[in-house]
């Protein structure tokens, strides 16, 4: 199992009763079947071959562990589910998931691959709060790894910008961007400059 799926692994707590939605071949639902590290789990995808791949591990692998083919929740009718993950997908396809979130879901471990900002800001929306941000590197990119859940905690824009992490060589990787950005900016672009200038003050006091 790739250092991804160890990562989201490790943010499940024994109480939690997992749906892990976009399950490919259903490594990561497996993994916490075996190791007892939920009190139950579940695997869906949207995708028939991609599911039909879950199912054939899960059977090599002799756990049990029920399966949907769905998209999002729509055909998922489990109200004991708690908390779900969404990795390996796109922020505007994990944002189709969530507006249709059910209220028996708790928690979210979200692993996106592009547009952080927009997904911290419409979770908050929804009422969910980042509790925990980690980072991994992966192919010479960086995905954060998001815990949100209901317990309310302080958000600012910077937060919801950039994060809760503590990895510093991933904040040096984003100032490092922010002043590449802002060098290519023309001069009498005076709104945007001092945009990227405000978010350079905030990543170096990190």
């Amino acid at each position: 199992m790739n250092l991804k799926l160890k990562t989201i692994a490790n943010l499940i707590n024994k109480e939690d009763i997992v749906l892990d939605t976009c399950c490919d071949h259903a490594y990561l639902a497996i993994y916490l079947k075996k190791n007892n590290l939920c009190q139950n789990v579940y695997a869906s995808d949207i995708s028939k071959n991609a599911l039909n791949n879950a199912l054939a591990n899960i059977q090599k692998n002799k756990v049990n562990i029920k399966t949907f083919l769905s998209d999002g929740f729509k055909n998922i009718n489990e109200p004991t589910i708690n908390t779900v993950i969404i990795a390996g997908v796109g922020t505007n396809t994990i944002l189709d998931i969530i507006n249709n979130t059910p209220k028996n879901i708790q928690k979210f471990i979200i692993s996106s691959n592009n547009n952080y900002y927009d997904l911290r800001k419409k979770m908050f929306k929804k009422g969910f709060y980042i509790q925990k941000e980690l980072i991994i590197k992966e192919n010479n990119k960086y995905y954060p790894i998001m815990l949100f859940t209901k317990n309310k905690t302080k958000e600012t824009k910077n937060t919801l910008k950039f994060g809760k992490s503590n990895n510093k060589e991933y904040y040096n990787y984003l100032l490092n961007k922010e002043l590449l950005i802002l060098n290519k900016i023309p001069k009498n672009h005076l709104i945007q400059k001092l945009k990227h200038q405000k978010n350079i003050k905030y990543l170096k006091k990190i």
